[in-house]
């Protein structure tokens, strides 16, 4: 008998091999109908998986990450199979899923219209109704390449999988065959409603070395009604995107000749930014943190010493020739770990000096590639809350709990937990590309303790294989913007190699010298990727203590001016950060420029305040609050301020 354990604990048994869609019909027409792929002994895996074993069994639907993956790569084969049919001539590169969708990229003389969208949108819904069956088949490399004849693209990619000894597989559907690893739907059928979103050029492999492509973006869903609100959601994505936000309420902005990634930061962005790294450098401190100020670049011998110029050169901006050993060669930083340490490294360190907990407000460089640039989410020059903690082994889990607590006060404060979750990155021993410092069995070690503080944290985390910084381990905690795109935005890194090549060591209880452990973190992270999330999180309208201008003092007439220049001095001396309106306008229409400029308080002023001595007060949220002293006011905000309220 073969025993099938599915989640819950439930158990089903067979007398013979059957696949995981037989047992998910089985389990009820519901399940059946709603499964995309399943999980089996933790793997994802396709529908057709025959399991002829002792097992566990999960059935995986569209409300399932790796559900929904399988939907959207079906998805992008119905897209593909259009394309064939309508321009027999494309070639095919790649179409995967993707976090918010899929996409795949075609070889065409010409891109594609938007008409040409919405005839490729009638074919895809075409091919659905036809509810095509996938069949899953292997070739050998020769049979492949035969039948992949006319497809250079996947000719390409066939030759890389037979040199690794890797299975070739495909997948058809009616008139088309695709090379494909899986997993996929059973059928063309439940792909209920579908949507391509837009059409851009696409280097093939990412190169610009090789030819651009075209490739079209899409989403797919089960019911017409969740398209619906997805599109609904994209136009609200729209309204906050802090790419076009942020420029209309002049916090930043970009220059041609300045370059791309290097944004401007407007008197309002660099306000707030001014606000957040004050707020940070003051919690750090209260906390135990030591502030340090260090080089903006370095000899490209410092580099060698961490292992970034074995690992992360192409990321770094290099003034002078890095091959020429002859010649002093320098580099931009693109972290600031190896210039913290030199703190450490100035005198003999005792264990009675341990942790030490270091902490600057950084400025970093790394040499993005163009197509990754976005706004102020991802820039070449950008600036972070980074720290080093420098420890004893048992100081680790102590000091590693500290580091989350204060990130999650960080992000709690902002507002911004709610939409964060854990990435537990880990090193993929298999990485072709020599990615990582250290042995398998420091690399074990270090994941392993790491998990244990995971664990006793009671974090909700999900494992990124090959997401590990190259000397260590990484809780990352990742939000996405308005349009679904995941960036990391704190990292806390364990780290047991770097002190060695620093020849990092302190004299312990006993009078020996040893190694210490080291924590790399960030607070809040990019103070720049944080202000465009604050900006789409609030739609513009951040909360009060944060506003770069949280006050404006609106005149009547202009013979109120001098009132209202009373009341700025005041509010000035408070600390409140307000503006007069001074400008020849009528009331109305100031309201309405306040309004717009998301400004959390409106202080109106005529003859009937001047005569009482009070203004009247507008705010943002709540609409007229009617007429009150200066003071009654000054006590509710400075108390808004002071609590950091949202």
């Amino acid at each position: 008998m073969i025993k099938i354990t599915l989640k819950g604990g439930a158990v089903r048994e067979y007398e013979s091999p059957v696949t995981a869609a037989d047992v998910a019909k089985d389990l009820g027409a519901g399940l059946f109908k709603a499964a995309c792929s399943a999980r089996v002994d933790g793997e994802h895996k396709d529908l057709r998986t025959l399991l002829d074993r002792d097992c566990t069994l999960e059935i995986l639907t569209f409300e399932d990450k790796d559900g929904c993956w399988t939907f959207n790569h079906t998805a992008s084969h119905i897209l593909a199979q259009a394309v064939m049919r309508l321009f027999p001539q494309a070639k095919f590169a790649i179409g995967p899923a993707i976090d918010n969708g899929f996409y795949y990229d075609f070889d065409v003389e010409t891109p594609f219209t938007a008409e040409d969208l919405e005839k490729i949108e009638g074919e895809m819904a075409a091919i659905i109704k036809e509810g095509l069956p996938l069949e899953r088949f292997e070739l050998d490399a020769a049979a492949a390449l035969e039948l992949m004849k006319d497809q250079p693209y996947k000719q390409e990619l066939i030759r890389e999988h037979a040199d690794k000894g890797e299975k070739i597989t495909f997948y058809r559907q009616g008139d088309f065959t695709d090379l494909c690893a899986g997993p996929h739907l059973l059928s063309t059928a439940p792909v209920k409603a579908v949507k391509l979103t837009s059409c851009t050029g696409a280097y093939w492999r990412g190169s610009e070395k090789n030819k651009m492509l075209s490739r079209i973006y899409g989403i797919a869903f089960p019911k017409r009604s969740e398209l619906d609100a997805y599109l609904e959601r994209q136009a609200e994505a729209l309204r906050r995107d802090h790419n076009k936000l942020g420029r209309e309420l002049e916090y930043f902005t970009t220059v041609d000749v300045i370059g791309q990634g290097l944004p401007v930061l407007l008197p309002k962005g660099a306000r707030v930014i001014q606000i957040l790294q004050r707020w940070i450098e003051d919690t750090e401190q209260k906390r135990g943190y030591l502030l340090t100020k260090t080089p903006l670049m370095a000899k490209r011998e410092l580099y060698k010493i961490s292992g970034h110029w074995d690992h992360y050169l192409d990321g770094m901006f290099i003034l002078g020739d890095p091959h020429d050993e002859t010649k002093e060669c320098f580099a931009l930083r693109p972290m600031t770990c190896p210039f913290q340490y030199q703190v450490f490294l100035n005198r003999q360190r005792s264990y009675r000096d341990l942790p030490m907990r270091l902490g600057e407000t950084s400025t970093l460089f790394r040499n993005e590639d163009s197509g990754e640039m976005h706004g102020l989410i991802r820039v070449r020059q950008f600036t972070i809350s980074e720290g080093h903690l420098i420890l004893r082994p048992e100081q680790l889990e102590e000091e590693f709990r500290g580091c989350f607590e204060l990130a999650n006060y960080c992000l709690e404060t902002l507002g911004l937990k709610e939409d964060c979750s854990f990435r537990f990155s880990q090193w993929d021993p298999a990485n072709p590309n020599n990615k990582y410092e250290g042995t398998p069995e420091q690399w074990e070690h270090a994941q392993g303790v790491m998990k244990t503080i995971l664990d006793d944290l009671g974090i909700n985390y999900e494992i990124g294989i090959d997401e590990a910084a190259f000397y260590g381990p990484k809780l990352d905690i990742q939000i996405k913007n308005v349009f679904g795109k995941e960036d990391t935005l704190i990292t806390i890194q364990i780290d047991m190699l770097l002190a060695e090549k620093f020849g990092m060591e302190y004299v312990d209880v006993d009078g020996t010298k040893k190694r210490p452990y080291i924590i790399h973190r960030t607070s809040l992270g990019c103070y720049e990727r944080t202000l465009a999330l604050l900006i789409e999180k609030y739609a513009g309208a951040l909360p009060t203590w944060m506003a770069p201008v949280q006050v404006k003092l609106l005149p009547i007439a202009d013979r109120h001016l001098d009132y209202l220049y009373q009341i700025q001095k005041k509010l000035e001396d408070a600390g409140i950060r307000c503006e007069v309106d001074a400008r020849s306008e009528k009331i109305g229409y100031k309201i309405r420029q306040a309004q717009l400029e998301k400004v959390p308080y409106m202080l109106v002023a005529g003859d009937k305040d001047i005569e009482s001595s009070t203004i009247s007060v507008r705010s943002r949220k709540d609409g007229d609050r009617g007429a009150m002293s200066v003071d009654e006011f000054l006590a509710g905000i400075r108390e808004e301020i002071d609590s950091r309220a949202r």
